[in-house]
């Protein structure tokens, strides 16, 4: 078909096209030629179908189009008609123009659209030979793919291809794509060829295959041998880049690898010599920063002195006088030298240093506590509550700074400083410290009362003077913060009376005027109205010399506990309080009962369950039982407190006794006559056993003892910050394919660990059954341990493997740890 004309004069050009016959035609503008034409079908009159050139916007053009749509609904549009255009272009199959249309795609990415469709595309760019090609290509594939998408692994081979290839610019978009999106699988193909990069002549490329080392030590820990020869000839590198990636490389195997780290405190002097190097060279306007030379190399290398100088001797000596240098000498006007010199001291304290060293790094903690910037005073106080526990009497020194940092606005650096301050108390400062914590606790931000009030009260239990102290303190907390208390605060406090019995009449009169003042506080109220009811003889006679003189009448006190019993902010623990106290009042008081046994009545109908219950036994001992009424609520007697050993031994006698009951016991007679066969030593027909009373005498002095079971040892199975996690076992005698565990949490640092969980799990072939813990709070400084007991059932006797995951809040951090228990005893399985 020749030339012609159209129905509406435009001139066409006839011929075949890919999709078929088309009139191309020509409208009279000028195409864009830097971007691919988008054609749309269209006819004229009915006569002839043709492709009208549409351009296709730049990636400028489509950013600018995007930035001026008004709605979100404007900007889908925009992108749903650019990524219909871009699918046509990859169809079309433009190789000239794929990496334009690849990079609009990226961007569109970047905002958050899906881009899925150009991972393909990504490969087909990166096996090009062009480099403009290569670099989008690379680039779409660190944004497009990932381990969790198979497409990545395709571009293993042209990785390997590009690393090879000896030019800088592509090598190095080969060693970044590895670095971030290099699986195992392909951090193990491409080893040997990033280790052969490691010791190419150019910086640029030696730098990014450390960095992808790095990465391949991390993905595949068992890699290391391949890199621990270039390392040792890369620290004579003088570039800063490749030295520091060379440091960053030698601390991810020391940490990674037993045997990298015994090789690599040979060089700790050559380490020491670098370091040492840096701080004495003068000013370099390359690398220095705010005249500190190159901060981040010399903060590099102190991490991996620290690693390399843990529980190591020799390695710690060598590098205790730079130490003693960089701590003396680096400038603290700046905060380059700050994050120096905060490095030095956690090498210094991680390390096996000099006692003068240590108290020389926390002398710099405590000079920062004075600096103007927060985040110094935060990773101060932070620093120095790890280092109490070890250096006490060091950081004892700076305990006026510490104190003053509680009235910090900041609500995160008051909060470190609570912690460290409670950290600090003992014998001989407990009145001092007391006495600053109860002025903080008046002031401070209601989410620290509740850590404050019970840093308090464990203070004063561990290192009380005395037993009036004791109480004054108790009480003062409940005044200020009763709410806020933990829930054994009542306990401790009626039990602390209860043992002082030269205190019963002080601790009443000041417990009925703190009520008399308020009772809103819960916890205040529930010991005031115990106190009431034990010891309200004692608050009538009016006779302590302790205190100021005070007349109480009867009817004041019953009015009060009615006032209790009668307030809306009483929770029914508390009136259950108050309504024992009005029935033990019946027997200490002198007056007529009448009134106490109307307001027992009226709580016969109440509506909380456990009340009523209440109030209906107080009614039967006013009504059957009134002469067993004064015998009943005497004084109670004092309780001791048992230790965690007496319930966990108690625990398992009672897992025995359940378990012993499921066993098939024989007839009691049969068990006698066998131990009288015993006795005799004949064989033949057991004989009846003897009736007369020095034979049963006889029987019951022989020294016979059943054979106790083996016991297992404990096993220490996590510590990390003071917490610690013990597995304690034992095996029933009757059942000997059941094993109970018990796991005691032990906190010994300066902060209680909250909201305390404790999750196991076992192979299928086992049964476990996970009693309910004894509480979710760890109390700091080795207060009362954390117990949960464990019963697993091995009918098959496997060997026991143990998955625990703990998550619990410490230093207020929440933190999660998933650990596997291999290393159990032989004795708890076989």
């Amino acid at each position: 078909m020749g030339k012609g004309k159209c129905g509406l004069g435009f001139r066409v050009a006839a011929g075949p096209s890919p999709s078929g016959s088309w009139y191309r035609a020509s409208l009279g503008w000028k195409a864009r030629h830097s971007q691919p034409e988008r054609f749309k079908t269209l006819s004229i009159n009915g006569l002839c179908p043709f492709r009208m050139v549409v351009p296709s916007l730049k990636l400028q053009d489509l950013i600018e189009e995007i930035r001026g749509a008004k709605t979100q609904a404007q900007e889908r549009e925009v992108i749903q008609k650019e990524c219909a255009h871009i699918r046509a272009s990859f169809r079309d199959g433009d190789p000239l123009h794929r990496h334009r249309q690849l990079a609009k795609l990226l961007y569109v990415h970047m905002l958050g659209y899906p881009a899925h469709f150009g991972q393909m595309e990504c490969l087909k760019l990166i096996a090009s030979p062009r480099f403009t090609d290569k670099r989008v290509g690379y680039l779409g594939a660190m944004l497009l793919l990932d381990e969790r998408q198979d497409a990545h692994l395709l571009i293993t081979n042209s990785i390997k291809n590009d690393l090879s290839q000896g030019i800088h610019a592509v090598q190095g978009l080969a060693l970044c794509t590895l670095s971030t999106v290099g699986s195992a699988d392909m951090c193990r193909d491409l080893a040997t060829e990033v280790e052969k990069l490691l010791l190419q002549p150019g910086p640029y490329v030696r730098k990014k295959a450390v960095l992808t080392a790095v990465h391949m030590i991390r993905k595949v820990p068992e890699l290391s041998n391949i890199f621990l020869p270039p390392c040792a000839q890369l620290l004579h590198e003088r570039h800063h880049g490749v030295l520091l990636g060379t440091i960053t490389l030698i601390t991810e195997l020391c940490e990674r690898s037993p045997a990298a780290l015994k090789h690599f405190r040979k060089v700790v002097p050559q380490l020491v010599q670098i370091l040492w190097t840096l701080v004495t060279s003068g000013y370099s306007a390359e690398h220095s920063i705010s005249g500190v030379s190159d901060p981040f190399l010399q903060v590099q290398i102190l991490r991996l002195l620290r690693i390399l100088g843990r529980n190591h001797e020799e390695s710690s000596e060598t590098m205790n006088d730079l130490l003693a240098q960089v701590a003396t000498n680096t400038d603290t006007s700046r905060n380059a030298g700050n994050a120096v010199l905060f490095e030095t001291v956690l090498t210094i304290m991680d390390i096996r240093s000099v006692a003068g060293l240590r108290v020389l790094a926390v002398n710099i903690l405590g000079r920062f506590l004075l600096n103007s910037d927060r985040n110094i005073r935060y990773v101060a106080l932070m620093s120095l509550l790890h280092v109490v526990q070890s250096d006490h009497s060091a950081v004892q020194r700076h305990r006026p700074t510490v104190v003053e940092c509680l009235r910090e606005p900041d609500a995160s650096l008051s909060r470190r400083a609570l912690q460290l301050s409670l950290a600090l108390v003992n014998s001989s400062n407990v009145r001092a410290m007391t006495q600053e914590l109860q002025s903080f606790l008046e002031s401070c931000p209601p989410d620290l009362r509740a850590d404050c009030a019970s840093g308090i009260l464990l203070a004063a239990e561990r290192f009380a003077p005395t037993k009036r102290w004791h109480i004054d303190t108790i009480l003062r907390v409940l005044t200020t913060a009763g709410t806020h208390v933990r829930d054994d605060a009542v306990a401790n406090l009626t039990q602390l009376i209860g043992g002082a019995q030269e205190l019963h009449a002080y601790s009443v009169r000041r417990l009925y005027s703190a009520l008399a003042e308020d009772i809103s506080q819960q916890p205040l109220v529930q010991v005031a109205a115990w106190c009431i009811g034990e010891y309200g003889d004692l608050l009538l006679e009016g006779s302590c010399e302790e205190t100021e003189p005070l007349q109480v009448e009867e009817e004041e006190v019953l009015a009060l506990l009615e006032k209790v019993l009668q307030s809306h902010m009483s929770l029914p623990a508390t009136r259950g309080y108050a309504l024992t106290a009005l029935m033990k009042l019946s027997t200490r008081l002198r007056g007529d009962n009448n009134r106490i046994r109307q307001v027992v009545s009226v709580y016969g109908s109440c509506l909380d369950v456990e009340l009523q219950q209440r109030a209906i036994e107080y009614n039967a001992l006013f009504q059957k039982y009134d002469y067993m009424r004064a015998a009943i609520l005497e004084k109670m007697p004092l309780v001791e407190r048992g230790g965690t050993q007496d319930e966990e031994a108690k625990e398992n006698k009672e897992a025995q006794h359940s378990e012993a009951a499921l066993v098939p016991t024989e007839p009691q007679a049969s068990k006698l006559l066998d131990l009288l066969d015993l006795l005799d030593g004949t064989s033949g027909a057991a004989q009846p056993p003897p009736s007369s009373e020095g034979s049963l005498v006889h029987l019951l002095d022989l020294p016979y003892v059943s054979p106790a079971p083996a016991s297992i040892p404990n096993l220490k199975v996590f510590e990390r910050e003071g917490l610690q996690l013990n597995l304690s076992f034992v095996r029933p005698p009757g059942t000997p394919a059941l094993l109970l565990i018990t796991v005691t949490a032990i906190n010994t640092s300066g902060a209680d660990v909250t909201h305390f969980v404790c999750q196991a799990a076992v192979p299928k072939s086992f049964q476990l059954q996970l009693q309910a813990p004894s509480g979710d709070t760890v109390p700091a400084q080795g207060g009362l341990p954390v117990t949960q007991l464990l019963r697993i059932l091995n009918p098959n006797k496997a060997p026991l493997r143990l998955k625990l995951r703990l998550t619990y809040n410490h230093f207020g951090q929440s933190v999660q740890e998933i650990f596997e228990v291999n290393n159990l005893p032989v004795d708890t399985w076989q």
